[in-house]
């Protein structure tokens, strides 16, 4: 929809609920009708301040997507995310206005609704602002500021100290399609009645049982629970959220899981003990090189797998692979039954590395769409259980990954596979080692996968200023201080031992939580009566709990900034330097390894340079975009005369975003190891990337960079739906088309393998629209994807 009709009707539904509440305000709804007028004003002040600046970005953000075929990136996410915001307000505002009359309109209820997508906007506007910011101080028109100081700490001072809790309470998710919102709501009620019991059990058990009887006053109060959300992922360390994420690993939850999942005749845990090996040299057959065991940080170790099948084939139920099996306190996994038919050896396999930040989860976590993809695909799927962090930091993962990847080349035989095809394939985490895992074969010299197919994955680690860090900021399920733990940890930079602290026996608790769960009912049940009999007590009510955060938005003076006028641009811009992640093989190029290079020694590399590297903008480029830019490009203002700020002003004079009262804790990976190309692949340059094969990227809100016309990479653009949607498949409609796009790509790699004689275009872009229908004003799919 045009961005000035959308604005329009956001003045018109606010101005039109204004004047009729306004008109009544000292009637029966008293206070709360009061709430909803100030909301409307502020909100009209908001988006007449908003307004400029989005059509600015409308006229100038094409020029940093990839191709006129594939219109993604970061600037684009964050004016969809905006639009999304109002687009909701709109539709909130209608319902006020066909429902206000009615004797059922609850006015207190709807001016909380209002207050907190006012809050949600007023700091979307803020971020509009620091995006305003990145554009002026790239100079060269770049995506990323790379640096991690000047702008890169400014970005995270202001991360720190501006309120997130109105993303967390009633607005949860409202970027993504409304099918998903209520699992998100389950999740972050499940998160913050986990963080409120964390380190007071025992056991894993007394947290799940305690959080269980906690959680009825955050299902019922959106506000406490967006306020506890923002403290967790605010203030919680590492440890907190590799035991929460774990939770799917518990055998209540995973039995749930086996049982409704596709049923496979083949699921065996594996363990590889830590031998080395030979492979052949791609180059020259008749010479090898050796593979070392995993040893970094913690020794040589067993590497953890897991073989996945739908059918039983041959090799599966062999001698040797049930030698390396490991038992994981369940029923048997390989199922038999009476002689059970083998199928020949597949000519295809899928070796697979799970998500999970570095620091969580195993291929358990994930069986449920393994098990799917294997019976879709007809393949065998070898999924690596690699060393977590931070007890296994950085290169431990992509040791155990490259030896595994090596281990199963070398005994096809035992997979239920020929040895002729194999793809990779990975989630967040896990697509950061699909593609290091490729770099890492390729600098061996040993054989490379004939594929990548990597879902949202992590390719940049440092903590460069850009468009999509600034949209972790509201993220539901992975925000900047979480993500910068995970990546703090797999650097080695977060400690590996957990704080201890007093815990108490879960009988001692049990008592006391369930008074608390009858409370909270009894209150909840209560507030919502007196809403409907009198809307102003439930307003005061409320506020003896807590002081609403919406309403400290509400009192906030927030006055227009100046804006610049617009000036659409009317040029095109070639593309003749963009980063590639992707390349086929020319594989005589990539530099094997000797026989007798150890495999640590292929990761130091020297610290890669803007002069060495190529995903920012060519100079051309940035000449003609300058006039385009300084429409939107704006300089932070100068701070009041007489007046000293220990930091810069980074908004307009007179705006001012919310504040949390608490700074969040923020520390991110500052260490050199973040810049080295096998931990961020974004930052290798180029002659580390010859050779490797065709990279299917699935990615949803913001776009990954990545480029080189030449090369087969496809991009696959999934709208509406979180980071880690593949985790979510089995629980809603369009997870799992989402999760079967993924399917798609896989294919693509096994089809082009087949036949390569069929023309195939160079890149691809698949849109799934899931925004619901029942909204009164819908916006665009702009884009997708993210660089974690």
């Amino acid at each position: 929809m045009d961005t000035k009709a959308v604005f329009a009707a956001l003045y018109s539904v606010c101005e039109e609920n204004a004047t009729f509440f306004s008109e009544g305000a000292n009637g029966a709804r008293g206070g709360a009708a009061q709430r909803l007028v100030d909301t409307m004003t502020l909100i009209q002040e908001h988006a007449r301040s908003l307004e400029p600046v989005i059509s600015g970005f409308a006229a100038v953000y094409h020029h940093f997507d990839f191709d006129p075929h594939i219109p993604a990136n970061g600037y684009r996410s964050l004016v969809k995310v905006v639009r999304c915001c109002i687009l909701h307000i709109i539709h909130k505002g209608r319902y006020i206005s066909t429902n206000r009359r009615s004797i059922f309109f609850r006015t207190a209820h709807n001016a909380g609704e209002m207050e907190a997508y006012c809050s949600a906007l007023c700091q979307l506007r803020a971020l509009l602002y620091l995006a305003q910011r990145l554009l002026h101080d790239n100079s060269h028109g770049n995506l990323f500021f790379h640096e991690e100081s000047g702008l890169s700490q400014s970005f995270i001072r202001e991360y720190s100290s501006m309120h997130k809790g109105c993303f967390y309470g009633r607005c949860l998710g409202f970027q993504f399609t409304p099918a998903i919102r209520p699992c998100l709501q389950t999740i972050a009620i499940g998160l913050v009645a986990f963080g409120e019991n964390y380190r007071r059990h025992q056991s894993g058990i007394g947290v799940a049982a305690s959080s269980f009887f906690t959680s009825g006053k955050y299902a019922i109060d959106p506000e406490l629970r967006g306020a506890e959300f923002e403290r967790i992922t605010q203030n919680l360390d590492v440890h907190f959220w590799k035991a929460f994420w774990n939770i799917t690993e518990t055998e209540v939850l995973s039995s749930l899981a086996s049982m409704t999942s596709t049923q496979v005749k083949v699921n065996r845990a594996l363990s590889v003990p830590p031998v080395p090996f030979d492979l052949p040299l791609m180059a020259d057959p008749h010479l090898t090189v050796t593979i070392e065991a995993p040893s970094a940080h913690t020794g040589p170790g067993p590497v953890q797998m897991r073989l996945i099948s739908y059918e039983l084939r041959e090799g599966q139920d062999s001698e040797a692979l049930l030698s390396l099996s490991r038992s994981e306190g369940g029923p048997i996994s390989l199922s038999l039954g009476m002689k059970t038919k083998q199928s020949p050896p597949s000519r295809w396999l899928l070796v697979h590395y799970h998500g999970g930040g570095f620091v969580a989860q195993t291929s358990k976590s994930h069986e449920p769409y393994l098990k799917s993809w294997s019976q879709d695909l007809g393949v065998p799927i070898l999924s690596v259980d690699y060393s977590l962090a931070p007890e296994a930091p950085f290169p431990r993962a992509l040791e155990d990954c490259f030896y595994a990847y090596c281990w199963a080349i070398k005994n096809h035989h035992l997979l239920g596979w020929t040895g002729e095809n194999v793809c990779l394939a990975g989630d967040s985490a896990g697509g950061n080692l699909c593609i290091t895992t490729s770099m890492r074969a390729a600098s061996h010299g040993v054989r490379m996968p004939d594929g990548i197919v990597a879902a949202y994955p992590a390719i940049l680690l440092t903590a460069y200023a850009s468009p999509s860090r600034l949209l972790t900021l509201f993220d539901p399920l992975l925000p900047l201080s979480v993500l910068s733990r995970c990546l703090s940890a797999y650097a080695g930079e977060e400690p590996q031992a957990e704080k201890q602290v007093e815990k108490v026996s879960t009988l001692s608790m049990v008592r006391r939580d369930t008074g608390l769960l009858l409370r909270d009912f009894k209150q909840g049940a209560s507030n919502w009566i007196h809403s409907l009999l009198d809307p102003n007590r439930a307003a005061a009510t409320a506020s003896t709990v807590r002081k609403s955060v919406s309403e400290a938005s509400i009192s906030s003076p927030h006055s227009d900034p100046p804006v610049p006028p617009e000036h659409p641009s009317d040029f095109s811009l070639r593309r003749e330097s963009l980063k590639s992640l992707a390349g086929h093989a020319n594989k005589a190029n990539a530099t094997p390894a000797t026989p007798t290079t150890p495999a640590h020694n292929a990761m130091v590399f020297p610290e890669p340079t803007p002069d060495n590297m190529s995903f920012f903008l060519s100079k051309e480029e940035v000449v003609s975009m300058s006039d385009a830019l300084s429409s939107v490009a704006i300089a932070p203002p100068e701070g009041e005369e007489g007046v000293v700020l220990k930091h810069p002003r980074e908004f307009p004079l007179g705006f001012e975003p919310l504040r949390s009262e608490r700074l969040a804790e923020m520390k991110l990976a500052t260490s050199p190891v973040v810049r080295n190309p096998y931990m961020s692949p974004l930052l290798a340059p180029d002659s580390m990337l010859r050779g490797l094969p065709p990279i299917h990227l699935v990615d949803w809100l913001v776009p990954i960079l990545f480029g080189n016309v030449d090369q087969p990479v496809t991009l696959c653009v999934v709208d509406d739906l979180p980071h880690g949607f593949l985790s979510l498949s089995q629980l809603s409609r369009e997870t799992r088309e989402a999760a079967n796009v993924c399917v798609n790509r896989i294919r693509d790699v096994f089809d082009q393998k087949d036949s390569p004689q069929e023309p195939r275009m160079h890149r691809d872009l698949e849109r799934t629209n899931h925004r619901a229908s029942t909204m009164a004003l819908k916006t665009t799919n702009l884009e997708t994807g993210r660089i974690s």
